[in-house]
């Protein structure tokens, strides 16, 4: 039986990449506990069409 949690997927895109108007897309899946972090999700990832880190922000 599967768990009912409060754990949700979610997709980070990068900031700088979409801002640049560069083709592509950087992005990463994770997960997050929706009950602790209700805001959107914000994370410093690698961007390897830029090749750097770069800051990734939750999308819908």
């Amino acid at each position: 039986m599967a768990k009912k949690g409060n754990r949700v997927q979610v997709i980070l895109e990068c900031t700088e990449h979409k801002a640049s108007g560069m083709p592509g897309t950087s992005r990463y899946i994770t997960t997050k506990n929706k009950k602790n972090t209700t805001d959107r999700l914000e994370l410093k990832k690698y961007n390897p069409i830029l090749k750097k880190m770069t800051v990734h922000k939750e999308i819908k």
